[in-house]
Order: C-alpha cells, then sequence, then structure tokens
C-alpha cells in the first residue's frame, strides 16, 4: 500500500528527465466510471443528505436555544446542548465521512463489492442510531472536542456502529486504492490527495482505538472523552483538509478557472500534509496521552502541516479565480461554491489567530473553517451528479444556495467573534450565557440571525439536489 500512496509511486528510476513534462495549467479532474462503483457512490450519497437533512432540523433546536428571547421558550440549557451533539455530529462527522466514501468509491478498483456496501450499511444504521437517541433516553451530554457524544448506550452504540463502517470502508479504500501511474498529471495529483485522505483517516481510527486501550477507566464525563477522541480528532482534520483541497483544484477547473500549479507541487502539498499526519503515532509513543505534551505535538502538526499544505493550493486557486472568465451557466453553482469555500476557510483562519481564551470566538474559528469543507464538497456534490447519472443542478436556486449558505454562516462567526470580544462563553446557552449588555446580545442575535439562514441555505442544498435526483439520465463516464 505505501507504494501506492507515497511519493515513490511516480516512476524515479529512471531520474527525472523520465519524468513527464509538468504543465503549470494542468487538468484537475478525474473520470467518474459508469460501473457498479457508480452505484456504491449513489449509496454514500443518500447517506450524506440524509445526515444533512436530519443536522437542519437539530441546527433549527440548536440557533433557538441561543437566540436572545426566543430561548426562553425552551428547555435552553439542556435542549441546547443535545442538539448540539447530534447536529454536529450528523453535518460534520456523518456528512464529511459520506462525501469521502462517495470519492473513494469512484477512485476504486471495482473488487469486494460486498464489502462496500457491508461498509454502507453499518455507517448508515449508526448514523441513524445515533439521531434516533435523544428520543430513547439520549444520555448526558458531553461536549467533547472533535465528537460530542451523548453518554448513553443508544447513542454510544450508533457511534461504534458507524466506526465500524467506516472501518471497512478505510480497509476496503487502502486494499484497492489506485496507483499514479507512469502518466503524472492534474488527476493523478487528485487520487493521490484522495489516497492520502484515506491514510489520515486509518491513523485516526488507530488513535482512537489506542486512547481507548490506554484511557485509565477511572476517568469519566468530558474528562474521558476529551481525550479519547484527542488524537483521532486531530488526525481527522487532516483528512477534512485534504478532501477539501481536493475539490478546490477540481472545482476550479470544472468552473473554467485555470490553476497555475504544477501537479508535482500540488502532489508536494499533499505529502506535507501526510507526513504531518504520522505525528500522531509518534505523539502516542512519545507522551502519555493525558499529557500536556502529547496534546502540543497533535496541535503544533496541525498548524504547522495543514497551513503548509493549504496556503499554496489556495492562493493558487485565488490567482485562478480572479484571472477566470465569467463561468457558464452550468458551471455558475461550482464557482459560487468554490468562491464562498474560499473566504469562509479563508475567515475562520484568520479568526483563529486571535483567539484568546475560552469563549465563543473559538467556535467562530472551527464554524468558518468546517463550513468551508461543507461548501468544497457542496460544490463537489453538484459537480458529480450528472456523472452519477443524475441531472445537473439548474437554476438561480443553484447559483445562489452556495452564496445564501456561506453568507449565513459568515453572519454566524461574525456575531460568534463580536461577543467573544466581551468574554461570552462557549458551549452555553439561555441564562448560562450571562449576556450583560446590549453589545453582548446584538452579538448574540447577529449570531442567531446568521445561523437561520444558513439554515435556509442547508436546506436549499438538498431541495436542489433531490431535483436533480429526479431527472435522473443514463450517462456514460465521464470527467
Amino acid at each position: 500500500m505505501s507504494a501506492q500512496l507515497s511519493p515513490s509511486a511516480v516512476p524515479s528510476g529512471a531520474g527525472a528527465a523520465a519524468l513527464p513534462q509538468a504543465r503549470n495549467d494542468a487538468e484537475y479532474t478525474l473520470a467518474v466510471p459508469a460501473d457498479a462503483r457508480r452505484d456504491l457512490a449513489r449509496g454514500w450519497l443518500a447517506l450524506g443528505l440524509a445526515a444533512l437533512v436530519l443536522s437542519g432540523v437539530f441546527s433549527i433546536l440548536l440557533v433557538l436555544a441561543r437566540t436572545p428571547g426566543v430561548n426562553k421558550l425552551l428547555p435552553s440549557a439542556d435542549f441546547f446542548r443535545v442538539a448540539l451533539v447530534v447536529h454536529v455530529d450528523l453535518s460534520v462527522l456523518v456528512w464529511f465521512i459520506a462525501v469521502a466514501g462517495l470519492l473513494w468509491s469512484l477512485i476504486s478498483v471495482p473488487r469486494a463489492l460486498a464489502l462496500a456496501w457491508a461498509a454502507l450499511g453499518l455507517a448508515a444504521a449508526g448514523a441513524l442510531a445515533m439521531a434516533l437517541a435523544p428520543f430513547v433516553g439520549s444520555g448526558e451530554a458531553v461536549m467533547a472536542n472533535y465528537i460530542p457524544v451523548l453518554d448513553g448506550a443508544p447513542f454510544l452504540g450508533g457511534l461504534l456502529l458507524f466506526a465500524a463502517g467506516v472501518a471497512l470502508l478505510v480497509l476496503r479504500s487502502l486494499w484497492l486504492a489506485p496507483r499514479l501511474g507512469a502518466s503524472f498529471d492534474g488527476g493523478g495529483a487528485l487520487r493521490f490527495g484522495l489516497n492520502a485522505s484515506v491514510v489520515a483517516t486509518a491513523v485516526a481510527l488507530l488513535a482512537f482505538g489506542w486512547s481507548f486501550a490506554v484511557l485509565p477507566r477511572t476517568l469519566e464525563g468530558r474528562a474521558y472523552y476529551e481525550i479519547l477522541f484527542w488524537g483521532g480528532g486531530h488526525a481527522l482534520q487532516f483528512t477534512w483538509t485534504l478532501l477539501m483541497l481536493v475539490a478546490w483544484l477540481w472545482l476550479a477547473g470544472a468552473s473554467g478557472a485555470r490553476v497555475a500549479l504544477s501537479p508535482r507541487v500540488t502532489l508536494l502539498m499533499f505529502v506535507l500534509a501526510l507526513v504531518s499526519v504520522f505525528v500522531t503515532p509518534y505523539a502516542y509513543l512519545a507522551h502519555d496521552i493525558a499529557s500536556v505534551e502529547h496534546r502540543d505535538a497533535l496541535t503544533w502538526a496541525m498548524r504547522l502541516g495543514g497551513g503548509v499544505a493549504i496556503v499554496p493550493i489556495a492562493l493558487a486557486v485565488v490567482a485562478a479565480l480572479v484571472a477566470a472568465p465569467a463561468p457558464t451557466q452550468q458551471a455558475r453553482p461550482l464557482r459560487s461554491a468554490l468562491v464562498a469555500s474560499v473566504l469562509l476557510f479563508g475567515a475562520g483562519g484568520v479568526i483563529g489567530i486571535f483567539i484568546s481564551g475560552s469563549n465563543v470566538r473559538i467556535p467562530a474559528h472551527y464554524h468558518g473553517c468546517i463550513v468551508g469543507v461543507t461548501l468544497a464538497l457542496m460544490g463537489l456534490v453538484y459537480h458529480l451528479l450528472p456523472r452519477m447519472g443524475y441531472g445537473a443542478p439548474q437554476g438561480r436556486m443553484a447559483t445562489w444556495q452556495p452564496a445564501l449558505y456561506g453568507f449565513g454562516q459568515l453572519l454566524h462567526i461574525v456575531g460568534l467573534v463580536w461577543s467573544g470580544g466581551y468574554g461570552v462563553q462557549r458551549k452555553v446557552a439561555g441564562a448560562e450565557q450571562v449576556l450583560r449588555s446590549s453589545a453582548e446580545i446584538a452579538g448574540m442575535g447577529l449570531m442567531g440571525l446568521g445561523g437561520l439562514i444558513a439554515i435556509v441555505g442547508g436546506l436549499l442544498f438538498v431541495v436542489v439536489v433531490i431535483g436533480a435526483l429526479r431527472r435522473r439520465t443514463d450517462p456514460g463516464s465521464g470527467s
């Protein structure tokens, strides 16, 4: 497997002169197969859409629980925490993994399909159990970083089922990952990026299991889950980042923007991100998982490795967008999603520089980054729909949906940054927010307004996609 996922997969024995000439305006695109792998990808798409619909329901309750005035009508604190747990896990963990499963299925070798469908079935059953947990005795809401949980058998059982599905998905993807081949082009770079995201997910699963095996059983509640998910959660951020970068490059080309970045440079950026992932097992071997040194090693790996990989690709994509002609009508939704993704991810990164203390600037930072990933994957789904046998997203709604969703999320995080400047604490709601001034109330009110707009934008994505699904076609493979 290492030969497939490492730079050594690029022919080197004949020296640099034997390598194909790398173009600076390479076409970053991948072909979509018209065989059983496409059917499998459709299944992962269905899971992702279901997760977004259910997360939208919980996000309505979440935003209302934090909006001044309205929150008094709700059992605010407990209601807020339960809604937040399920919303985060469905809209991030399940949605991102579902799109990853879609992409990994498309680039895999068409073998071991029974294993692939078993992975999807387990993941879907686990996600459904997690969504139903609040209505069947949810247990205490634990606001752990990366994967918040409801500390009860229904939710934790669902999470384990989902993890088992992901583990099967990763094992199959590693086993049947495509090789780069001798022709190293933009498509080869994208395949490498997707393969690297599989490896990052495998490392994350290893970290979760490692933490579970060595964690003291005397720990409980937030302290237990915080340590349990810390290492694997950091590795998963590389998975999301790699998926986003692949989507940026793919969407740029699909929307008529030529990225002046050599596939070799792109591959190098992916390699840097992948190398940073392997700091994770080092952190486990070198430091006790409950130590400050363990946490710091993982944090710095994410900051340095992620930043170095992201910045050159982001700059190249921005330059391509500035120089690009106006997109065609069919490409407008793709361009809209790409622009919104870059802006929101950039806003999240800038906010992260100014974080001090534990307040709502922290969720503003990761909301921006996570929404940046979400928008990139939304745009990529738009692009892949007609290549998966469905209609293309059409009309003004498809074009304006990413902009509306991004605008709502921007208002949301601006409200959080504003309130964070006054010390409003994170992961609280209702009276626990202790809003003492009109400025604090205004900031959280802006947060609530932006959240509601974003909910509408997210639901419109589902509407647009369902409309495309109903216009089913039967094209051959395409790029």
